[in-house]
């Protein structure tokens, strides 16, 4: 079988994916952390957040949701209700820019070309990964070391609704459970930092995104029905 033939069959299959309903369109929000430095408040957003959604629309039920998102996350140990924290006196800035790739399931129907308003509760999960810099401290000032990548899991909750025929607004809150523990500069991967160690060194890192999406459909009618 020659090359050719096999982008030819490519790309026949990603016409068929195309008479599908597709939504694509923009995230805007804030960013917060949660971890070894600063407060610990699970949604108080204070830094600002964009990115980019894709959806692939499968049913009225549920979608495979792509997204891309750039945020800074911040936090200051002088803002914390924790003595402890306050004394030390630590803060933090780190650069995230993450890839999520999962399934958003919606609560009730939402059938893109009954044209009538509409509005459901979704969840969405899957997973993540993200780049940030690899931090420490030296005399109580953040440093950074090199530019790293993990994985994160995506635990979001929103609330969608139509706008107009072709536009979808939706409101969520979006967790990040990472496989790391140094968004903050606590636990540094470089060995010979080892000893800069501070804080819980046994939990890791959670970021939030908590925003907006606006999302313009386009495609085919799908067939949503079940063949017998």
């Amino acid at each position: 079988m020659n090359r050719n033939y096999i982008l030819f069959i490519l790309l026949l299959g990603f016409t068929n994916v195309n008479a599908q309903i597709h939504e694509i369109g923009v995230f805007l929000g804030g960013s917060n952390y949660i971890g070894d430095v600063g407060p610990t408040n699970y949604l108080a957003p204070d830094e600002f957040d964009f990115g980019v959604v894709y959806k692939w629309n499968k049913s009225p039920r549920h979608s495979w949701r792509f997204s891309y998102n750039q945020a800074k996350i911040t936090s200051s140990d002088l803002n914390s209700d924790s003595p402890g924290r306050t004394q030390r006196g630590f803060h933090f800035e780190n650069n995230l820019k993450e890839v999520s790739l999962g399934l958003e399931f919606n609560f009730f129907d939402f059938n893109l070309h009954d044209f009538e308003p509409k509005i459901t509760p979704y969840v969405y999960s899957g997973l993540s990964y993200f780049a940030y810099d690899e931090l420490f401290y030296i005399a109580g000032e953040q440093k950074t070391d090199f530019r790293s990548g993990a994985l994160a899991i995506p635990m979001t909750l929103g609330v969608k609704t139509t706008l107009f025929e072709h536009l979808i607004l939706g409101l969520e809150v979006g967790a990040r459970y990472t496989m790391t523990d140094n968004l903050d500069g606590s636990n540094p991967k470089n060995k010979t930092l080892a000893p800069l160690k501070f804080g819980d060194l046994n939990s890791t890192d959670w970021y939030v995104f908590s925003g907006i999406t606006l999302t313009y459909t386009f495609g085919n009618q799908p067939c949503y029905c079940v063949h017998k």
